[in-house]
């Protein structure tokens, strides 16, 4: 009887998903945006109806259409194209999100028009005075450093509705370092700068404000989350949902492993993890809990998985394309570096998932119940053709700008071949007006960024505190791998990844470098723990917007994500110490056993945190396990063979207590 009504419970969910809107792809709109506001400060903004609400929608068109016009027919002057770009950002941020929680997000305000005016003349006033600033060559004028200081504090402003306090703290504190630099302690000690000074170096250079996360933001970033725009627009989301529910939704603990897949899928078109998580959770979480997935543990799955989608190539989060940007290589390296770390990571994540249906007895979703993959491939497949172009495109060697440009023209062309998908007027148009709203927690924290990184370059923080993780590690990679993993979590917590990227970046990086290991191996290796952070209690924003859905403890669903996220912790020394699987020259030779020993590791991981392999594990046996994916870390014949013989042993020791059980 308890079969049954799981199964009957399954298929009414089932036949409420045929009823999902094709744009919002996992579940009712209302109910999406619902929990979009509730976990992400992002979709908190203004609906404002009537004036207000065409304007701002118009606001976001030409913000968009500047951006695309830019990216195919040549992108201004750095002088010109950045300041523009924070001049939409700053206007639309000032007026989409309320000064005050108080204020109505129904109505526009008085106040938030003032600002945004304001926010949006300290831009203006560099692309009007471009020449002018040039020609003075550092030596600013009055009303440059009053615009200047302007511009500081509507950066910080502009980060903290959209982005909350962390973010802004985090700035705060490397501009006040900046300043009084003198009075600081040991090494830690500066000669200190002028109010002047900074507020020149921040504002009036391509150093501070307009730095290099501006510069991303304002060609490649935006453009990808455009063409992100374009292909939710499609219905690529619900095809990507429907593709894993008929490849897995069979499976034991099926909905889970759909939860999985999806979410890897749609790691190709979302980079934030909290809206991965309740675009795809809305519909998921609920599908899991009928086959009897304890709620927490739904909730966690779709965090665990929806985090990942960062890591997947061929679209990362905006980290990846400022990545590319800081370490100088192309972003398609950056994608194909991550390949194998993300299969790894979703093996993993995947596997436990396996071994807790089998534990728990769970069955899949009757068959006769799921999508049939021809239809699914018939009605969409060709959604997937503009993904195989911005790929092909950045492998020959096109900018990630152009690649972009083109694929979203692709994308409209290749949606028009089948009625079901074809683009009208008004979808291009919604695609340009979400392009742009999309992009404003971006651009907003690489401004606030760059002040972080300006404060990095006029003071040297940056080596600085290399130095000091490198000192406190006793010049030990392994301990200095150790402290960076931790610094980067907790500077992770609570800030957006782009954000929390670019910090560390400057801080926590160059530790890494000063043992040899190659740059691209160090970046990936901070990239992940930022990324992981958002699964990390007590914050875990990502783990509690899965709580939510699922009506599930928070606390007690972070910490289940971060058992079915720990391959995350694993994976980034894999990669330090075997470059190769960065295709860091690599070659056939060099890459196989590392990517066995990687693999096998993270098999071993995975059933030492799910406590369950053959039969149900004791916490001797998942310590023994745990202690093999270690031996495997460390690149060696003698640590891969222990490691392995190790595992095959308990493997044995399993087969032969279940045999004496039969």
């Amino acid at each position: 009887m308890d079969e049954m009504r799981k199964e009957s419970g399954a298929t009414e969910l089932l036949q409420e998903k045929k009823q999902l809107n094709a744009d919002t792809v996992a579940g009712d709109q209302s109910a999406v945006q619902e929990n979009l506001e509730k976990y992400d400060t992002e979709s908190r903004y203004r609906r404002p109806d009537g004036f207000w609400g065409k304007a701002i929608k118009l606001i976001c068109i030409v913000f968009s259409l500047f951006q695309f016009y830019t990216a195919g027919f040549g992108v201004l002057p750095a002088q010109i194209q950045r300041p523009l770009h924070v001049f939409f950002t700053f206007v639309l941020i000032f007026l989409l999100y309320p000064s005050f929680a108080s204020f109505s997000r129904k109505t526009m305000h008085w106040l938030d028009v003032l600002l945004a005016a304001l926010a949006g003349s300290t831009m203006i006033y560099l692309v009007v005075n471009y020449e002018a600033i040039l020609y003075r060559g550092g030596l600013p004028t009055t009303l440059d450093l009053i615009f200047g200081a302007l511009a500081i504090l509507f950066t910080f402003e502009a980060a903290r509705r959209i982005g909350g306090l962390p973010i802004v703290l985090v700035a705060l504190a490397f501009v006040l370092y900046a300043h009084f630099g003198k009075v600081m302690p040991g090494f830690l000690a500066h000669r200190g700068f002028s109010w002047t000074r900074i507020v020149n170096h921040m504002y009036l250079t391509t150093e501070g404000i307009l730095g290099s996360p501006v510069g991303v933001s304002s060609t490649f970033v935006f453009m990808f989350i455009l063409f992100g725009a374009f292909l939710n627009k499609t219905g690529l989301g619900k095809f990507f949902i429907d593709l894993a529910l008929a490849a897995a939704g069979h499976q034991a603990g099926g909905p889970a492993k759909v939860a999985v897949i999806s979410s890897a899928f749609f790691g190709t078109i979302s980079g934030s993890s909290v809206a991965n998580t309740v675009t795809t959770g809305t519909f998921t979480i609920p599908l899991m809990k009928s086959i009897g997935y304890l709620p927490h543990f739904a909730g966690a799955v779709e965090a665990a998985s929806s985090t990942g989608g960062q890591l997947m190539p061929p679209i990362m989060g905006a980290a990846a394309f400022i990545m590319s940007d800081f370490i100088g290589v192309p972003y398609i390296t950056i994608a194909i570096a991550a390949v194998l770390p993300a299969l790894l990571y979703y093996m993993a994540v995947f596997i436990m998932i396996h071994m807790e249906a089998k534990r728990l007895g769970l069955r899949g979703l009757p068959k006769e119940q799921l999508p049939n993959t021809k239809k699914i491939f018939l009605a969409g497949g060709h959604l997937l053709i503009p993904l195989f172009v911005i790929v092909y495109m950045l492998i020959k060697g096109y900018t990630p700008l152009k690649a972009a440009f083109y694929s979203i023209l692709w994308t409209v062309a290749v949606a028009m071949c089948r009625k079901n998908t074809r683009m009208k007027l008004s979808d291009i148009i919604a695609a340009f007006d979400e392009g742009a709203r999309s992009s404003l927690g971006v651009a907003a924290a690489c401004a606030c960024a760059g002040l972080v990184i300006g404060s990095v370059t006029l003071t040297g923080i940056g080596l600085k505190l290399a130095n000091g993780i490198v000192s406190l590690a006793g010049g030990h990679l392994f301990f200095t791998l150790v402290l960076t993993m931790i610094t980067s979590i907790l500077l992770g917590m609570g800030l957006p990844t782009t954000a929390k990227y670019i910090v560390l970046a400057s801080m926590a990086a160059p530790a890494i470098q000063k043992f040899g290991v190659p740059v691209l191996a160090a970046h990936m290796f901070i990239f992940y723990y930022g990324i992981i952070a958002d699964l990390t209690p007590p914050v875990a924003l990502a783990a509690s917007a899965g709580a939510g859905i699922a009506g599930a403890n928070p606390m007690r669903t972070g910490f289940t994500a971060l058992r079915l996220a720990v391959a995350g912790f694993l994976i980034p020394y894999f990669f330090v110490y075997s470059p190769e699987l960065l295709m860091i020259n690599a070659s056939v030779a060099n890459t196989t056993v590392p990517a066995a020993t990687a693999i096998v590791g993270t098999v071993l991981l995975s059933f030492a945190a799910a406590g369950y392999w053959l039969r149900n594990l004791n916490l001797f046996e998942r310590a023994v396990i745990f202690a093999a994916s270690l031996l495997l870390i460390q690149p060696g014949w003698i640590t891969d063979v222990v490691g392995a013989g190790v595992g095959a042993a308990m493997y044995l020791l399993q087969k032969m207590t279940l045999k004496n059980k039969a």
